[in-house]
């Protein structure tokens, strides 16, 4: 056999190509998509650093580090959320904005001490799951 016939992607050893087979180029990233995942991606961090790091200082306040993770969350959620809105994809939207303010409550219920707002949360957080597993049937 040939070396052609064991290559699963052509494309692959193609020395036109701008990166690695299946990657987009750098000019057909979504900008809005880039800042949102760069923002979720820090959550995810700061979730992930939790054992090692237990609290961070916020303007001067010390947070813990779970809780700043669900801040951040919301925050790129909420930045997300408008964004594709306003693109006319719904169902993306929906959840981003369901995102934000199931983690936003659940970010500010840990601030407060608020048992209230924790449950708020979990109830949005889980609710969005529901439709939007609901929703997906029907996908954009």
């Amino acid at each position: 056999m040939s070396d052609d016939e064991w290559e699963p992607d052509p494309a692959w050893d193609d020395p036109t190509a701008d990166g690695p087979a299946g990657w987009p180029a750098l000019a057909d990233l979504d900008p809005v998509s880039v800042v949102v995942g760069v923002i979720v991606g820090v959550a995810g961090l700061l979730l992930v650093a939790q054992p090692a790091v237990r609290v961070v200082s916020v303007f001067g306040t010390r947070v813990p580090t779970f809780v700043l993770s669900a801040g951040v969350l919301a925050l790129g959620f909420a930045v997300g959320a408008p964004a594709y809105l306003r693109r006319g994809r719904r169902l993306r939207g929906i959840g981003h904005a369901v995102g934000a303010v199931g983690f936003g409550a659940l970010f500010f219920a840990a601030g407060f001490g608020s048992l209230a707002l924790l449950w708020l949360g979990l109830a949005v957080v889980l609710g969005g799951v529901l439709f939007l597993v609901a929703g997906s049937r029907t996908l954009e």
